[in-house]
């Protein structure tokens, strides 16, 4: 018996930290205090839905707008740096001297964020309109969003950004093809991909090569790697990447110049880690163009096949779009636009032959980017209605994220709290396959940055589990 339990102990002992982390996980489940206590401290690994304007929040946006004295829309609280002909513009400076700056800031925080809401206003009208309204304010200050992001980071023990950040989309001229949206368009409500490859071959080869190429090497050289260096975003405790975006409200001819941009750029840089598309996806140009545009990224690939992209697909619900638009966005993704990984896929459930895309998903590694806090406001979609346990049914790699932290007033801590606490048959060996899923599924080109982050990872872990060792 003495020897039986002799070796019980050197079992227990043996057993490693993860399993005292995991039975400590268990015991503080509907406790949300302790669960952000541990999460907080806990490794995190990458955040890959990450868009760079909608992460920094907004105190340090209206500070500057108030310091450089812009000027204020106080209608809508929009700002501009110099005044507008139309509308009702006033400067910080004069609201100051009449006494009415407190009000005003008060309002600002909470039209450029999710501050206080109040329902007022549908929640994805808060959250799509407040981008363009703050947007001067970020404009020419990158870097001092760089380096909030940086440090915000580091402090909750998250190791690895992949942002969304892209400069005002080019004014590159091309041939003459002012037809070419409407026929491009013609061809894409026929569903015609022939005759849309077509198309964008013509386009393609009118497109000034050099001159597109210039501007990816100025984003890639004067502006990203400059920046990059020159702040010093990598060191020990971080990593930043970058994505390249398209706008899906532009018309065709426009979204195609700019994604032929952003391909180039992509295929020429290691800071730029890949390419994505982006604003409301129920919009009506979104929802007009939405298979165009995968046939877009299908005909990219064929020219730069070495280019990662993941596309945001299925943030929708139903009531927000018609029930037969629910269907087939997550599908095109992935069998048209061929995309590498899926941001939201809030609407897997409604898709045709769910479970046949889940499958295949889960085969070729398709990961989703899951958005708790982002698909809870926007969306209204949490809890049983949110699609993630069926991702998680099917095996197919998960990866928690962001999405917009500034706006939304939360940040990766906060996510990994609602999933333990929500899903409470998530295990901590599962969380933190999830957490490992973020550097594995990154777009990082370097293979040796990579495999740099999993060691430090390692690491970070180790002495995080050590906390709960009973020894």
């Amino acid at each position: 018996m003495t020897r039986i339990i002799t070796l019980f102990c050197i079992f227990i002992a043996q057993i490693g930290f993860s399993q005292t982390a995991e039975s400590y996980l268990e015991k503080i489940r509907n406790n949300e205090a302790l669960l952000t206590a541990f999460f907080q401290q806990m490794p995190k690994g990458g955040d890959l839905h990450h868009h760079f304007s909608g992460s920094i929040y907004a105190e340090p946006l209206l500070e500057r707008a108030i310091s450089e004295n812009f000027y204020l829309n106080l209608e809508n609280l929009a700002v501009s740096k110099t005044k507008p002909e139309k509308g009702n513009w006033e400067s910080f400076s004069s609201l100051k001297e009449k006494g009415k700056l407190d009000y005003y800031e008060q309002q600002i925080m909470q039209t450029w964020s999710i501050k206080d809401y109040n329902g007022s206003v549908p929640s994805d009208d808060q959250f799509f309109d407040s981008f363009m309204k703050f947007e001067p304010t970020i404009a020419g200050h990158f870097a001092e969003g760089m380096l909030e992001l940086k440090k915000r980071a580091i402090a909750e023990n998250v190791s690895y950004i992949e942002t969304q950040l892209s400069t005002i989309p080019c004014d590159m001229n091309v041939s003459d093809l002012s037809d070419f949206n409407s026929k491009l368009r013609q061809a894409s409500a026929q569903k015609d991909e022939k005759a849309v490859l077509k198309l964008l071959d013509e386009l393609y080869k009118s497109l000034q090569k050099k001159e597109a190429k210039k501007y990816a090497e100025d984003f890639n050289t004067n502006f990203l790697t400059k920046l990059h260096k020159d702040l010093k975003i990598d060191d020990e405790k971080f990593t930043m990447r970058y994505q390249n975006f398209v706008l899906r409200f532009m018309e065709p001819v426009d979204l195609f110049k700019n994604l032929v941009i952003a391909f180039i750029s992509s295929s020429e840089s290691k800071l730029t880690a890949g390419v994505n598309i982006v604003s409301p996806e129920h919009g009506q140009t979104s929802m007009k163009d939405y298979w165009l545009h995968m046939v877009m990224f299908k005909y990219c690939h064929d020219k730069f096949p070495n280019v990662k992209y993941t596309l945001h697909a299925g943030e929708l619900t139903l009531g927000l779009v018609q029930p037969e638009d629910l269907t087939w966005h997550i599908n095109d993704a992935i069998y048209i636009a061929g995309a590498n990984r899926i941001g939201h896929g809030v609407d897997i459930a409604y898709e045709v032959n769910s479970y046949d895309l889940l499958k295949y998903m889960s085969k070729n590694n398709i990961p989703i980017e899951i958005n708790l806090t982002s698909n809870e406001f926007i969306l209204k979609v949490k809890e049983n209605r949110h699609p993630f346990t069926l991702y998680k049914e099917f095996n197919v790699p998960i990866v928690i994220s962001t999405d917009d932290a500034g706006i939304l007033r939360s940040n990766m801590t906060e996510q990994y709290v609602l999933l333990a606490k929500r899903y409470q048959d998530v295990s901590y060996a599962t969380i933190k396959k999830y957490v490992y899923n973020s550097i594995n599924y990154s777009f990082i080109q370097d293979d040796s940055v990579k495999k740099q982050l999993i060691k430090n990872l390692d690491n970070r872990f180790k002495i995080f589990e050590a906390k709960f060792s009973k020894n």
